[in-house]
């Protein structure tokens, strides 16, 4: 077959600003460690590069926990990881569902074999710790499972009181930080978390393809006793473990010049402090929320379970949806993100995640969506920029 190498342009996808859902916006400084020189996977110096890369990584998760490290995957492979390590057929496992991630969940509890306690609540809400208690209270299932951050909805769910609900029925504690690693609160080791995963794309500020996670000792001991053999090979601790652990045992070629990048990711991270860096979600969430609310438009979720990160806002009657992104996209550049599921059409998910959390982006969004959606005919009220202005002066 005969191919015309001309016929393919040159790669030149734009300037973006990124305040979907993810991926956020990526810092030169991370582009810049992701091309540099590849090297073996067990390379004396790649092999310090991951020492880093984990040591950098527990002090995201404010975790000792020694198996700590970024699977090769986006999110999803972290998910996955925990749950087939960790569930064998037959196994309960209680799932707390409130938006598209909690149904993965259950999707992968049952093609495990394991029988599923699926704890419901409306897309908006959290999963309220009564309901849950009640759920499992006389089951004690092997696993309790919940997504933090739900991006979805934009929901946060109170990690500390389904922990002591775990704990209480002798389960391991499970949980999704997909999107809250890096912008927000996520204490592994005084939360009481066995397993927890997320992804570099979000408030990490990495481009997409691993998946940080950590087990701590019970899920450890949970794995070591297994009866079968964990279903996934690729994703299998037993063996993995062996990669990033002491022995250095090959087990599959790591995705070198992605780890670079992860590890500068996680240094910018460090810079800033995790104090600092979760302060600066929670002012610019403010300032966003302030202008949304003077145009007169209104929020999904409310204020107390509203996620810094992830602001779920209403679209207005009549409005149409794909034609406001659309225009937003192609005329300021401006990428925000649609509902999921039966929130679709609903709802915009303006995200303000890790290096695209700024004043000039929250600015941007708000004087660009005004300008879209007057075009648009929506009614709306003037003062959008000055009410975040006011957030801005009162810090």
């Amino acid at each position: 077959m005969n191919l015309d190498p001309t016929a393919f342009r040159d790669l030149n996808p734009g300037t973006r600003v990124l305040m979907g859902p993810g991926p956020s916006d990526v810092p030169a400084r991370v582009l810049q460690a992701l091309s540099a020189p590849c090297i073996g996977h067990l390379d004396p110096y790649f092999l310090s590069v991951m020492d880093e890369t984990q040591s950098l990584l527990r002090f995201v998760f404010q975790t000792r926990n020694d198996l700590t490290i970024p699977v090769s995957g986006t999110g999803s492979a972290g998910m996955e990881t925990c749950f087939v390590n960790l569930v064998e057929p037959g196994d309960e496992v209680a799932v707390c569902v409130n938006g598209v991630f909690g149904t993965r969940m259950c999707d992968i509890v049952t093609r495990i074999g394991a029988r599923l306690i699926r704890i419901e609540a409306e897309w908006g809400k959290p999963v309220e710790p009564e309901v849950v208690r009640e759920a499992i209270r006389a089951k004690g299932p092997k696993v309790l499972a919940f997504v933090h951050a739900e991006t979805s909805t934009g929901v946060l769910t109170p990690v500390e009181d389904l922990a002591a609900i775990a704990r209480g029925a002798g389960s391991l504690l499970l949980v999704d930080t997909v999107t809250s690693l890096g912008g927000m609160e996520v204490e592994v080791d005084r939360w009481g978390i066995d397993a927890v995963y997320s992804g570099t794309q979000k408030c990490l500020s990495c481009p997409p393809g691993l998946s940080p996670i950590s087990l701590g000792p019970k899920a450890i001991q949970a794995i070591e006793a297994r009866r079968y053999p964990v279903p996934s090979w690729y994703l299998d601790m037993t063996m993995v473990r062996s990669y990033w652990g002491a022995d250095r045992k090959y087990h599959h070629t790591a995705p070198v010049n992605m780890v670079y990048a992860l590890r500068e990711a996680l240094r910018i991270v460090a810079e800033e402090g995790l104090e600092a860096r979760f302060a600066r979600h929670r002012l610019h969430h403010r300032a966003l929320v302030a202008g949304i609310e003077a145009m007169g438009l209104t929020l999904l979720v409310e204020q107390r379970r509203r996620l810094p990160m992830l602001n779920a806002v209403r679209i207005p009657e009549g409005c149409d949806d794909k034609r406001v992104r659309a225009a937003l996209l192609n005329q300021f550049g401006l990428e925000i993100g649609g509902g999921l599921g039966p929130l679709a059409g609903k709802i915009w998910r303006i995200g303000l995640m890790g290096h695209a959390c700024t004043a000039r982006n929250v600015f941007l969004c708000l004087s660009a969506l005004e300008t879209v959606l007057r075009r648009e005919k929506v009614p709306l009220q003037p003062g959008a920029l000055e009410a975040a202005a006011a957030v801005y002066a009162e810090t």
